[in-house]
């Protein structure tokens, strides 16, 4: 609780007097801004994270051939039992990473409305704003909402899943180099076509939202004209649905080629392992660290996938949203 105490007080914004007259017109700034000190925690927590993703598979590694060759079974126990210390170990710092992200969330977003309230707010409390104005007011607290909930993840969700794979990949090479080979052969393909078809998602995802857009204004305009708009909306209407079936198929599409990947990855595994183990160049232990290992790279790539998605969808609402206290203030000057 003291912890806890410690971050709330040094956090805890003071909008009549610190803040800014103005928000950051980039996002990442914003983010070094408002929770600078602790994003580098955030890391270091992270660093520990993913490292700790090796010993899990060590461990596994020696179990398996302690029972194939040595069969020693006291070695087997203690091995056993610091499996399930390091998971629990494991567990209980990704936990506290989780909680802690949450928090600088949390407090991101509670930043985000005291600046928005300190540069928009009327002094007076008992001015009318313009109904153009209520309107940004009710977008910019829509949006604070996911804008905040990114931050906890901004710095430490790409360093987290790219930790792992890149930890994983040299653990696989410094096992048996020739088998990391044949694992990364069937993965890069998948490093190329999966960004390249969620650019695509993206660009589909935001024509559509322009697209939406359009729709809400034609019917807000069908109450006063007639004939052509309605004409128009059916047409945007069924543009809306032909993006979203589009999307749909090449998110699919995605999903299907880092299944197969995946698949691939572990036959490529089970064929070239296998034959390295009748040949005696390896352990059996180390076939299963591999397909282990592999196991573990799906996860953290996908994550990373979804995590650029949700990068390039904040940083569209953020500057919608500065935009938005940009001109609330310039009203409120006026």
């Amino acid at each position: 609780m003291a912890l806890a105490d410690r971050l709330e007080t040094a956090l805890e914004a003071r909008p009549d007097e610190d803040a800014p007259r103005t928000l950051p017109r980039n996002l990442f700034r914003f983010i070094l801004t408002t929770t600078g000190r602790h994003q580098v925690l955030l890391s270091l927590l992270t660093g520990v994270v993913f490292l700790l993703e090796l010993a899990p598979l060590e461990i596994q590694r020696r179990v398996v051939n302690e029972l194939t060759e040595r069969r020693d079974w006291q070695v087997v126990f203690w091995l056993a039992a610091a499996y399930g210390g390091m998971a629990l170990v494991h567990g209980l710092i990704k936990l506290g990473l989780n909680v802690y992200r949450g928090w600088v969330s949390e407090s991101a977003t509670r930043d985000l409305r005291r600046r928005a309230h300190a540069l928009c707010g009327s002094p007076s409390g008992t001015r009318t704003l313009p109904e153009e104005s209520g309107t940004q007011v009710s977008m910019v607290v829509a949006e604070v909402e996911p804008i905040g909930g990114f931050v906890g993840a901004a710095i430490s969700e790409p360093l987290l899943q790219a930790g792992i794979l890149v930890t994983v990949l040299s653990y696989m090479f410094y096992l048996e180099p020739w088998l990391g080979l044949v694992t990364l052969a069937i993965f890069l393909p998948h490093i190329f076509v999966v960004p390249l078809i969620q650019k695509v998602i993206n660009r589909r995802t935001h024509l559509r939202v322009e697209t939406l857009r359009k729709v809400s204004a034609g019917i807000v305009a069908a109450g006063t004209e007639e004939g052509e708009p309605s004409q128009r909306g059916e047409r945007l209407i069924q543009q809306v649905f032909m993006l979203n079936m589009g999307i749909f198929k090449l998110k699919f599409s995605m999903n299907f080629i880092m299944n197969l990947t995946h698949h691939l990855q572990i036959a490529g595994a089970l064929m070239f392992g296998g034959w390295l183990v009748l040949n005696g160049r390896i352990e059996l232990g180390t076939v299963v660290a591999f397909i282990s290992s592999i196991g573990r790279l799906n996860d953290p790539w996908g994550d990373l996938v979804n995590y650029f998605r949700d990068l390039s969808s904040t940083l569209v609402k953020y500057r919608l949203v500065a935009d938005a206290i940009e001109r609330l203030c310039a009203n409120r000057r006026d």
